[in-house]
């Protein structure tokens, strides 16, 4: 039996795993695990007594070919940070083709005008969730409609609301208001988004993901933060954190270098990088480390896990 799901995200030649367990593109393993239990429970074939066998083949089928996979790709640390990745470059595919982006669900054109993105988007996510398999033949309908949430809220968290459908045409006679009384300096409600405020927006991104230890994912984010504003000495700072985390001190080293000369007060780089010099055996009055403002990271350097030791105080988590 095979499942074609065309809106969403899935319409991109991709498989939204959050949509098929109906969870928050940014849901932790645990909130994954929770959900897919309770997913594999309705469909599995002894769940029900009542259900005919027709019913029970098909909820056999959705288990076994879209909610297991779905679930083994995003428990797993190296699948989950693989589609994360893909997940994120898509994300930036639909910036560059907003304006043809279509949109079939209320809910989604919601979330398009929504004033507080988050709270609007795990509402919604969690109300589909609540009902997704309760009737199986309506399952993929509403996994699409939670793709369509996802696809929204990626462009919505990247600062582009453009999928928007555009007003209707008012006319001089409804405007009512004549146009010399407009206020010349009024800003249009629609403006798009300063580069700042989208690099702010990853990096809210990813201080939660470093506050739930999912230091890849962490990582990613502040990448492509730096792609827009290499000179962001928080954003600097944030990812030698992130490779500090993982034990990798010379990139860390770089990074806190690079938010020094950026900026000479930053708390964090103050406080750490004295200890990465000593741990790597560098005098900081006497060495330097040549960087330049990108996100150098596509060749990273591990240390070994007795500095991380060392550092923290303790092992690796």
């Amino acid at each position: 039996m095979s499942f074609k799901i065309d809106r969403g995200l899935f319409k991109y030649d991709f498989i939204d795993h959050h949509a098929v367990l109906c969870v928050p593109v940014d849901a932790d393993v645990k909130e994954i695990r929770k959900r897919y239990l309770q997913v594999a429970r309705r469909l599995h074939p002894d769940s029900s007594l009542s259900e005919t066998i027709a019913e029970k083949h098909l909820g056999n089928e959705l288990l076994s070919k879209l909610v297991n996979p779905a679930y083994e790709k995003l428990s797993g640390d190296r699948t989950r940070t693989e589609y994360i990745i893909i997940l994120s470059q898509i994300g930036k595919r639909l910036i560059q083709e907003s304006a043809s982006v279509t949109l079939n669900t209320d809910l989604a054109k919601k979330l398009v005008e929504a004033a507080n993105i988050d709270h609007f988007y795990k509402t919604a996510i969690a109300k589909l969730a609540q009902t997704q398999y309760d009737s199986l033949e309506q399952a993929l309908q509403v996994t699409a409609q939670a793709s369509e949430l996802n696809l929204v809220y990626l462009m919505r968290s990247a600062g582009k609301v453009s999928v928007a459908p555009p007003p209707p045409a008012q006319s001089k006679a409804q405007s009512g208001t004549p146009q010399a009384n407009t206020p010349k300096n009024t800003a249009p409600a629609t403006a798009p988004p300063k580069e700042d405020l989208i690099v702010e927006q990853y990096i809210r991104r990813a201080q939660s993901l470093i506050d739930k230890n999912q230091f890849a994912q962490a990582k990613v984010e502040l990448q492509d933060a730096l792609k827009l504003e290499p000179k962001n000495s928080r954003c600097h700072s944030l990812i030698a954190m992130v490779y500090l985390k993982q034990n990798q001190l010379k990139m860390a080293k770089i990074h806190f270098d690079n938010a020094l000369k950026l900026d000479p007060s930053d708390e964090t780089a103050l406080q750490w990088k004295p200890k990465i010099d000593k741990a790597l055996g560098q005098q900081p009055s006497d060495q330097k480390v040549t960087s330049s403002f990108n996100n150098g990271d596509k060749q990273p350097e591990k240390s070994g896990s007795g500095l991380f030791g060392g550092l923290f105080g303790g092992k690796k988590k």
